[in-house]
């Protein structure tokens, strides 16, 4: 069994036991024998891969996506925006630090303290609107590794905040009893901060470097003195194609397209990286802003990773009991890991299980959304997850944080909001599948097919009252209504007497959340149910429990 790995055009052979020697005894890494374990670091022997049932029972997680690209609390990819002559933040960047060339990303990580950052209760509040699971962000495409980590001098405990902020999470995670994953994006930094090595094209500053390629010894007797900027930045390399483009990096997101490709010295460093992040801090589910695994098809550095994961749950466990998450995933691929769908949805109910990663607001905090009311609302969410459930789906949502580490008073309140739901209506979400059709309605009439990784969340027909999703759990069937008929009878179209999903006998139909049994009549072509007078609160949507005998 050989790896394969693609540096400059060159193809160089190394041995599978690679990570044994390499990082055995460098790394404090345990050398697993690989003979006696399942997973090779191959497509073909980590299509071997299983979803650990707690992951299929889950349903719903909550991610915070929160760094020093939330302290200038100006939105997303902040890092890398800065560096654009002309971008909004940009123009901010300018009013409220300074020029580029003069304070760089670097120096915002330096403002960053996280100084009203309470792990506990905010994991606390995401128990309570019924996560069964919490995702912290590990590391950005910034570089910034937010944990104790070995191999990454740039790291929260030595900038910054001066924290452990996974160790934070992964402490109150587990005090909570909620699985722990964390979500690692660095492999990027490599093409996504290429804009740092730019300057102005134009005014007084044309010409000008940026910070992107500053030595060490620029910092002596500076606040960043000691460290080498180039491990954060990692520009010691020419510019790809086109890149004063800002939209070009998406075409060249697969390492494609003229994207200079990184060397064999920065794919082993994110790799022991990583895998310094699982041996210190054990998480059930690690997500990556990847196009299938970190770095393909470019190194197999990923595959080597989630072979190693995938053993090092198995001797733990006897089973492999954790998650990686990967975008873009052909149909080979989603059975080696599980496939994420960046805020968009599936059109059809999946063979395997798969996730949905949305932001109630940008995925990193801009205030702009709290001071013009704009976040999602509880029942967007609700609807988003009775969709993706339905389908075979998990949703993980990202609930932003301010720079300080704090949640703002409307972001709790969504929070909150879906927990008042969830705390109803759960049953027909949580430890459920797919039934034999995963709804029914005029929203389906409006379907958007994905772009790239998703983004067809929202572009499809809002739902309403005729908008059903099932689910089902034993002998009952859910149907989640996707608000409440004007008349007090919801028509369920996929239940008449002549369909051909229903087999037995419907014994009894229940509201959840109200105590007496619904009064239903069954036809050839529907179910019609009548909904008790007084409405429940929250029912923009709500569950019937339909018991089948």
């Amino acid at each position: 069994m050989k790896r394969r790995t693609l540096i400059k055009g060159a193809l160089t052979i190394l041995p599978t036991y690679w990570i044994s020697k390499a990082l055995g005894a460098d790394s404090g890494i345990e050398a697993f024998e690989f003979a006696k374990v399942p997973f090779k670091s191959t497509w073909e022997s980590l299509k071997n891969y299983k979803t650990p049932e707690w992951y299929k029972n889950a349903k719903f997680g909550i991610w915070a996506h929160w760094g020093p690209q939330c302290q200038p609390e100006r939105g997303d990819w902040y890092a890398r925006k800065m560096y654009h002559q002309g971008s909004e933040q940009y123009n901010f960047h300018i009013e409220k630090y300074g020029h580029p060339s003069e304070f760089g990303f670097k120096d915002v990580i330096n403002e960053w303290k996280a100084e009203n950052w309470k792990p506990d209760d905010l994991v606390s509040l995401y128990k309570n609107a019924g996560a069964q699971y919490f995702v912290a962000l590990a590391n950005h495409h910034d570089n910034l590794d937010l944990y104790d980590s070995k191999y990454q001098s740039w790291n929260s405990l030595k900038v910054g905040p001066k924290k452990d902020i996974i160790k934070g999470w992964a402490d109150a995670a587990k005090k909570s009893g909620l699985k722990f994953g964390v979500s690692v994006h660095a492999a990027h930094a490599w093409r996504w901060f290429e804009s740092s090595q730019m300057t102005d094209k134009t005014g007084a500053k044309a010409g000008v470097p940026y910070d992107g390629k500053p030595s060490k010894d620029m910092g002596n007797g500076k606040w960043w003195e000691g460290l080498d900027p180039q491990d954060l930045y990692a520009q010691k390399h020419e510019l790809s194609l086109k890149s004063d483009d800002p939209e070009i990096i998406h075409q060249q997101w697969n390492w494609n397209n003229g994207c200079n490709i990184p060397d064999d010295e920065y794919n082993q460093q994110f790799l022991k990286r990583t895998l310094d992040l699982v041996k210190k801090y054990n998480p059930d589910l690690i997500y990556f802003d990847d196009t299938a695994f970190p770095l393909w098809p470019i190194s197999d550095v990923g595959l080597e990773f989630a072979s190693f994961y995938y053993n090092k749950s198995n001797k733990s466990n006897g089973s492999t009991e954790v998650v990686i998450n990967g975008k873009i995933l052909d149909q080979e691929q989603r059975k080696a890991m599980v496939w994420d769908i960046e805020r968009g949805q599936s059109n059809n109910i999946e063979p395997l299980p798969w996730q949905t990663c949305t932001c109630i607001g940008r995925w990193h905090y801009d205030r702009r959304i709290f001071e013009n009311k704009g976040y999602k609302s509880a029942k967007t969410i609700v609807h988003t997850l009775a969709d993706v459930v339905s389908k075979n789906g998990n949703l993980l949502l990202s609930v932003p944080l301010r720079g300080d580490g704090s949640i703002d008073s409307l972001c709790k309140a969504v929070v909150e909001e879906i927990g008042d739901w969830m705390r109803v209506n759960q049953e027909g979400i949580l430890n459920t599948r797919p039934w034999k059709v995963f709804g029914e309605g005029p929203a389906l009439e409006a379907v958007v097919a994905l772009d790239r990784q998703g983004f067809n969340e929202g572009k499809g027909k809002p739902f309403g009252p005729q908008d059903i999703r099932f689910t089902t759990s034993g002998n009952n069937i859910y149907a989640i209504a996707m608000g409440w008929p004007e008349n007090g009878v919801l028509k369920v179209k996929s239940m008449g007497k002549n369909s051909p999903h229903i087999t037995g006998n419907l014994k009894k139909v229940n509201l959840l959340g109200f105590e007496k049994d619904l009064a239903f009549n069954l036809n050839d072509t529907e179910l019609e149910i009548k909904l008790p007078k007084i409405k429940l609160s929250l029912t923009y949507a709500y569950v019937i429990k339909i018991s089948i005998s």
